[in-house]
């Protein structure tokens, strides 16, 4: 299928090839151009913590061996819960081949190979779980300080899931980057300001435009009482 290069983006990358970093830079500035305050859900909603969601408890299966969730579970710890097809957790690249095998002897069907270091597993109930093989320079750092998410299960760190997310460089990482950095307490902002200066310091910019874009929207609208 052949698609026609928007004059906008055409202004970038003519072919359309936009690198990753060219795509949320443009996203970026199109949100600026059209942010306005106002979210529409409320502060408390926002502020929920829940798991709804039953994901697999990987706990005693993986005892012993240090994982963390990362992706789209993982932002419930940090913002409301939503829906995502599958769970993804990050483990050391050395530990990988036991974590497969561990898996695997407790009723985990592996299905294929991911696009990053890491399988696809399946379990008995149909449940898609993704493990990603780590070999990051923060890795041991993430590992060593996870979080809880609201059913008890490791979950990485908000500075870390945000380098994550911001390497990935998805459309839905983005929308994700908006509301778990808006919705922020200064303290972790600073945390993550941190960690993305020192491994990623060319997004610092990119950075705090998501932060301004985020906390703009959670604004009262103006508009409210006319």
């Amino acid at each position: 299928m052949t698609l026609n290069v928007p004059p906008a983006i055409a202004k970038i990358a003519p072919d359309g090839n936009l690198t990753p970093r060219q795509k949320r830079q443009f996203l970026i500035q199109m949100a600026l151009r059209r942010v306005k305050p106002g979210t529409g859900s409320a502060p408390e909603f926002m502020r929920e913590r829940t798991a709804m969601y039953d994901w697999p408890d990987l706990r005693e299966i993986l005892d012993g061996i240090d994982w963390v969730i990362i992706g789209g579970v993982a932002t419930r710890v940090y913002m409301p819960e939503r829906l995502t097809k599958d769970l993804d957790i990050l483990v050391r690249k050395r530990d990988g081949e036991e974590v497969i095998e561990r898996l695997k002897k407790a009723g985990y069907k592996l299905v294929s190979r991911l696009a990053v270091p890491g399988y696809l597993l399946r379990s008995r109930e149909g449940v898609d779980l993704d493990v990603l093989f780590g070999d990051y320079p923060w890795l041991e750092e993430a590992l060593a300080h996870p979080e809880k998410d609201p059913a008890g299960y490791p979950a990485i760190g908000l500075p870390f899931l945000v380098i994550l997310k911001l390497a990935a460089n998805r459309g839905r990482d983005l929308s994700d980057l908006y509301i778990l950095l808006g919705w922020a307490e200064e303290e972790p902002l600073n945390q993550v300001r941190e960690l993305v200066a020192r491994y990623l310091p060319a997004e610092k910019d990119d950075l705090e435009s998501i932060i301004f874009i985020g906390q703009h929207e959670q604004k009262d609208s103006p508009d409210w009482d006319k």
